[in-house]
């Protein structure tokens, strides 16, 4: 994904209809952890087989809550001068090193677990 693109076409999107006034750090990740709320609600109650097995219309639901969440996501880092694909090849280096694969392979223990 082109981060640059996207995000270019969100401040776009955002200018033509005057809401950078609403688009606050504060604003963008309360919307950020609503959207994600709705996301969730798709998965709620649903047995572990039943959620990798959406039929088609639930599966579209799902990704339009998912690129809600993606929009929130990008836009909120553009407003904190965030260059998102840096960050998160940091994070993934980071995680790389609390979670080396020798000796967590297979296990969905916490970093601070491992000796």
């Amino acid at each position: 994904m082109d981060f640059e693109k996207l995000k270019k076409q969100l401040q776009e999107f955002a200018d033509r209809r005057d809401w950078n006034q609403f688009h606050s750090p504060k604003n963008l990740s309360m919307a950020l952890i609503s959207e994600a709320g709705e996301l969730i609600e798709h998965f709620q109650w649903l047995t572990e087989e039943q959620s990798q097995s959406l039929d088609k219309e639930e599966l579209e639901q799902v990704a339009q809550e998912i690129a809600d969440v993606q929009i929130y996501l990008v836009r909120l880092a553009d407003m904190l001068n965030i260059d998102l694909e840096k960050a998160v090849q940091q994070k993934i280096k980071i995680n790389e090193e609390k979670y080396p694969h020798h000796k967590v392979k297979g296990s969905s223990k916490k970093y601070t677990q491992y000796k």
